[in-house]
């Protein structure tokens, strides 16, 4: 996958830039900055805190969510609340208290192929990239039994392909670039509460965006170091939990008549999105 990924998003940078006047292999003096260019990028990414984050239920699986999950005696089954993060017990922290932990921001490394164009001091081209964020986002439902559920997601593998545009001074570039990302999401359910059954969806390719901006120096004639900032977005809304009666009794909240067939769990955040700030390195053939 990783070798069939690399191989289109070259052929995909170099017919972007098939049409142009200028060979990209005549790199002068004057345009210290055109042609093409293998290099790497890495660096640490960070997520959002998604303050507010929940989980929501679909009672009766008519595939609305916002119902309320409700004992024998009509009380609300998760009073004790939610946490945005991965939880370390079943009882949920008391206000103030730590039950969660945070979501994981974490190390990201990427592979790039490029093509850029400068005209005086105006530079453009495209850029594709293939990598991986090792970041991990969670978010964590407490139930009265106690019990904790928790779904989470991280990212398999991330391909993305930009345009760039910047403007350069002698041998300094400052650019900003954006483009369609395409990823491999991986979610995943956990729950302290073992009695009961559950059926839940894995991984998904899913597109997105990616745009940020940075600093490029060249070092030689062939080879160059930069620092970026990137943004990373994707659409994550699909992902369901079906909780089942398993060895519970009928009067388990989650099969609790007249609706027996279950209860579907969903993320109230639709969006998986995060930060990166790492450093870039180019060779320019």
């Amino acid at each position: 996958m990783t070798k069939t990924m690399m191989v289109a998003l070259a052929g995909a940078a170099t017919l972007g830039f098939a049409a142009m006047p200028v060979a990209a292999q005549e790199i002068t003096e004057d345009a210290p900055f055109s042609g093409l260019y293998v290099g790497a990028a890495g660096g640490y990414d960070v997520q959002p805190n998604d303050v507010g984050s929940s989980i929501q239920f679909d009672r009766n699986l008519d595939g609305r969510f916002g119902d309320a999950v409700t004992t024998a005696t009509g009380a609300n089954a998760f009073s004790p609340g939610f946490c945005n993060g991965a939880a370390t017990s079943s009882t949920a922290p008391a206000a103030g208290g730590r039950g969660c932990r945070n979501d994981r921001n974490n190390t990201a490394y990427y592979a790039r192929v490029g093509l850029d164009q400068q005209m005086g001091n105006i530079v453009v081209g495209v850029v594709g990239e293939f990598g991986k964020s090792n970041i991990r986002d969670s978010v964590t439902a407490f139930s009265t039994t106690p019990a904790f559920y928790t779904m989470t997601r991280d990212l398999d593998w991330e391909a993305s392909i930009r345009g760039r545009a910047g403007y350069a001074v002698n041998t300094t570039l400052f650019y900003g670039t954006f483009g369609a990302g395409y990823a491999r999401i991986n979610r995943d359910f956990y729950s302290s509460n073992t009695a009961n059954a559950y059926a839940q969806s894995g991984k998904k390719n899913q597109f997105g965006i990616t745009g940020g901006g940075g600093i490029e120096q060249k070092l030689a004639k062939n080879v160059s170091v930069g620092l970026e900032y990137m943004f990373h977005q994707y659409q994550d809304d699909d992902y369901r939990v079906l909780v089942t009666r398993g060895t519970q009794p009928a009067t388990n909240p989650f099969v609790l008549a007249p609706n027996t067939a279950g209860t579907a769990f969903k993320r109230s955040d639709d969006n998986f999105r995060w930060h990166s700030v790492r450093g870039t390195v180019a060779f320019r053939f």
